[in-house]
């Protein structure tokens, strides 16, 4: 599938079910009306430490004004956040980060969740994969995807993007 293609089971990106880090039931309805960052966040990646400052800085920034970062922990690739959920809330703390956090998931391959799926086919990716860890995809307050951002791409980089968003 290429393009504009979303899962079928799903209508809207605010319908995709997720569970929250601590395992609890979830989605990103909570979140309609504001511009969202999703990244798929780890710990032991060598920028590791720069990305979350970064995601922390964005997000003290335009927090008030209805801007979140999403976090979505991912260890399939390089077992770069191989921690359990306390380890990673744990970790994400010590970071500063002040942004919800979302349970473990795959971003690529047959076992990819649904969110990511509808991300990578609804984006500038046309169904192609995430190249590595803190993958950010921008979302305008309707759900839709606004961009896609490589991971050595820093905030600061598109932060005209957010800002044209709010």
């Amino acid at each position: 599938m290429r393009g504009n293609v979303t899962p079928p089971q799903f209508s809207s990106i605010f319908e995709i079910p997720l569970k929250k880090l601590d395992g609890t039931a979830a989605s990103l309805e909570q979140f309609k009306g504001n511009v969202l960052l999703l990244v798929n966040v780890a710990s032991r990646w060598g920028l590791t430490s720069k990305t979350y400052k970064e995601l922390v800085e964005i997000q003290n920034r335009y927090g008030s004004r209805g801007f979140s970062v999403l976090g979505f922990p991912r260890d399939q690739l390089g077992g770069q956040e191989p921690g359990t959920p306390g380890e990673i809330s744990a970790f994400a703390a010590s970071k500063g980060a002040n942004f919800p956090m979302f349970e473990k998931v795959e971003v690529n391959g047959v076992n990819a969740h649904p969110l990511y799926r509808f991300l990578r086919l609804n984006s500038s990716l046309n169904g192609g994969e995430i190249s590595w860890n803190f993958g950010k995809f921008l979302l305008d307050r309707s759900g839709n995807i606004a961009g896609y951002y490589e991971p050595r791409v820093s905030p600061s980089e598109f932060v005209s993007d957010i800002e044209n968003l709010l």
